[in-house]
């Protein structure tokens, strides 16, 4: 009896061990596959942080950098007309630094031998000091800024340029960057440059204001890698980035600075002083400068190190538990202790999952406030933490480019998949107006490599905000509502296939014109899929009836009433799918005071009826003499390539020209029935050859360019449609 129960007990002491030994071996598998993830996802989220704070900072700098380059390009005209009146110029540069916040000074120097016969420096100044704007001569004996890089390299290459950042001693006295641009007398002949002086002090804060972690730095280099912002002021200006990288003895810093310096994105880890860094780097568009966002890899994983020590106590306090007393009830207590603590964590890194994804929507309503012809709003409520759903839109060339879309699955995937088809959806249409190639081109992206086998039903619209005419292309996705007088009908589509099924697929694209006062309605399947406590759905009936009692409401009012409508048939049922809401409501063009017609034969005799045409359209809106000059001269170089080319010789063809007033802006439409042709895709000419070396052609476009604000180009119906925006 008594060697049973020592076999008993050795059996026991046996099984515990094992089990013991089992469990320690489980627990260490576990851990090391959840640090694995979890410094895998730490990783995306601070490239997705870091990459959100470099756009965010990127758009910001553009933003005054356009402020700036836009207000010198509309005060040229102004300077060319008075060349020969110094008081005028100080009244154009006072005007330049007064109009425009974020331009401390503005200056208009000449060429010493177009001024006078001596020779003389004339350099008309005008600056902030303090609230008070102040003009004086900046040209000098001691400031020769014949030598200054922000007159030499515009006067060489005769286009605009950012200077390299620079004390300004005797004109603006602080750090500053220098935006010139050539000026020409009324003979074409360069004469000098009309500048706007940008201090650097608001770069500085705002640079230095970016803090993606604790410990993050920030640095902006110069298009020379001179250091403009850095954490050390004292190495401002003084160092180049290239320098700084030889310090830290690790290649991968001399890489970073050579990307940055040809103008790329990206990322790589650095190490010097012993402590590894990420470091995220962004160009900044036109200005040669490059953003870099430095952080210390420890603040990345400061988390999982403090989840991990966590997890490590956890299990060794269960495996003694279990080493004391193996029972069921210390196992499940250990269980359901580690099952609460991975269920937080998955919580805590979905709810941050969440906040990527829908930051990546629009958010702002109105997001058009100044445009009386459109009006949007649109709504996306998951049904988890994460979903597939989503809708962008945003307007090109007078036209709203919209979509809706809803990938297949739920959770993380699908909002993985989502992330990467609204990218998709904003690269492609940034270059493309026509829906189906759109749609065709995102599929033969996402299609390849899709092992996930996910698909997304897809819709995708263009509206000529002009017009009322709709392009769509739908794919496989629900069909949108037209809301009119009254009525909500499903408009005509033909369904395709959804997005990332097979590459190379044919998608149809489709037309229509939208009534002003009209509303269009999309939507994803969790609105008419909602099913009440009865599993009854909500269905596309109930919508219909629903959206007809509120054609006449705004997009929010119209959206908030659809969305009650449901809430009231769903009660206190559980939601089981993402709904997704956008409704866009055509309000027509309210500001458009007349629309008019010419219409030519390819007789270049018949050019002078253009110059009338332009002349009354000129009355119409009390345009300036210059802008109707200007005007003509656009059209008529565009009409004339028409008449000259489109038409096969011997042929006669026809030009219509179609002017639309609107109180702000005119919208030229060029149509033929000619060759196909795209003046837009025509390379902008070199003006620095000499003129016996430039190719013949190009200039007429280049023309048109200067003068118009858009000039877009389509071809459809067989038809050639040149698009020519002026803004008034």
């Amino acid at each position: 009896m008594r060697l049973f129960n020592k076999k008993s007990d050795l059996m026991l002491l046996l099984r515990g061990i094992g089990v013991i030994a089992t469990a320690a071996i489980a627990l260490e598998t576990t851990s090391l596959i959840q640090y694995y993830f979890s410094r895998k996802g730490l990783e995306e989220e601070a490239t997705l942080r870091a990459e959100g704070e470099l756009n965010k900072t990127n758009l910001e700098i553009t933003s005054v950098v356009d402020q700036v380059e836009t207000a010198i390009r509309n005060n040229l005209w102004s300077v060319r007309q008075e060349l020969g009146n110094v008081d005028s110029l100080y009244k154009i540069t006072r005007r330049i630094v007064e109009d425009n916040p974020v331009i401390i000074g503005s200056a208009i120097a000449l060429l010493p031998e177009y001024r006078t016969a001596r020779g003389q420096l004339l350099a008309p100044y005008s600056y902030l000091d303090g609230s008070d704007i102040l003009s004086k001569q900046l040209g000098t004996d001691e400031y020769n800024y014949l030598r200054m890089e922000w007159f030499t390299e515009s006067m060489a290459t005769h286009e605009g340029h950012w200077s390299e950042p620079y004390y300004d001693a005797g004109g603006g006295e602080m750090m500053m960057t220098t935006y010139s641009y050539p000026i020409q007398d009324k003979k074409g002949n360069y004469v000098g440059v009309v500048t706007a002086d940008l201090s650097l002090d608001w770069l500085t804060e705002l640079v230095s204001k970016v803090q993606v972690y604790p410990g993050t730095r920030s640095t902006l280099i110069s298009n020379r890698g001179t250091m403009m912002v850095v954490p050390d002021d004292d190495l401002v200006m003084q160092t180049t980035i290239l320098d700084g990288a030889k310090l830290t003895g690790d290649p991968q810093a001399m890489a970073i600075g050579q990307e940055m310096l040809a103008g790329h994105s990206g990322s790589r880890k650095v190490t010097y002083s012993g402590i590894q860094r990420h470091v995220f780097y962004a160009p900044i568009p036109r200005t040669g400068w490059s953003m870099a966002i430095i952080i210390p890899s420890d603040e990345i994983f400061r988390s999982v190190k403090r989840i991990g020590l966590i997890v490590t106590l956890l299990q060794v306090l269960a495996l003694l538990t279990l080493a004391l007393i193996i029972q069921r009830t210390a196992r499940n207590l250990v269980r359901y202790q580690k099952v609460a603590d991975t269920k937080e964590r998955i919580e805590n890194e979905l709810m941050i999952a969440s906040k990527i994804q829908m930051a990546m929507l629009p958010k702002i309503f109105p997001p058009y406030p100044d445009r009386s012809d459109i009006d949007i709003f649109a709504t996306l409520v998951p049904a988890k933490e994460v979903g597939g759903d989503l809708f962008d839109y945003f307007i090109r060339d007078e036209r709203l480019f919209f979509c809706i879309g809803d990938v297949s699955g739920k959770g993380v995937p699908a909002s993985l998949v989502m992330a990467v088809t609204r990218s998709l959806f904003r690269t492609v249409s940034g270059h493309e107006i026509y829906p189906a190639r759109i749609i065709s081109h995102m599929n033969d992206s996402m299609s390849e490599g899709n092992d996930s086998n996910m698909f997304v039903t897809f819709f995708v619209g263009v509206l000529d905000l002009a017009t009322g005419q709709l392009r769509y292309c739908n794919a496989g996705h629900n069909t949108p509502l037209l809301l009119h007088d009254g009525t909500a009908k499903p408009i005509d589509v033909v369904p395709n296939l959804p997005l990332a099924v097979a590459g190379g697929m044919h998608f149809v694209q489709q037309e229509m014109t939208l009534p002003p006062d009209s509303s269009l309605f999309l939507y994803t399947d969790g609105l008419t899929e909602a099913e009440d406590a009865g599993h009854q759905l909500f269905g596309e009936q109930r919508l219909e009836e629903a959206a007809g009692k509120v054609t006449a409401l705004s997009a929010h009012e119209l959206v908030e009433s659809i969305h009650d409508a449901v809430r009231q048939h769903v009660e206190t049922a559980p939601q089981s799918d993402d709904l997704t809401m956008l409704c866009i409501r055509y309000q027509g063009q309210p500001d458009q005071l007349s629309d008019r017609h010419l219409i030519l034969h390819n007789d270049i005799q018949q050019i002078p009826q253009l110059a009338d045409f332009v002349e009354t359209i000129a009355e119409e809106s009390g345009l300036s003499q210059p802008v109707a000059m200007s005007l003509n001269l656009a059209l008529e170089e565009a009409v004339t390539n028409v008449i000259v080319y489109a038409y096969p010789d011997g042929t006669d063809g026809l030009v219509d020209i179609e002017a639309i007033l609107h109180k702000d802006r005119i919208r030229f439409i060029i149509s033929d029935s000619g060759q196909p042709f795209d003046p837009t895709q025509v390379q902008e000419p070199d003006l620095n050859l000499p003129l016996e070396e430039r190719p013949i052609g190009g200039l007429g476009i280049h023309l048109v360019r200067s003068i118009m604000d858009e000039v877009s180009y389509e071809r459809t119906a067989d038809k050639n449609i040149l698009y020519l925006l002026k803004r008034l």
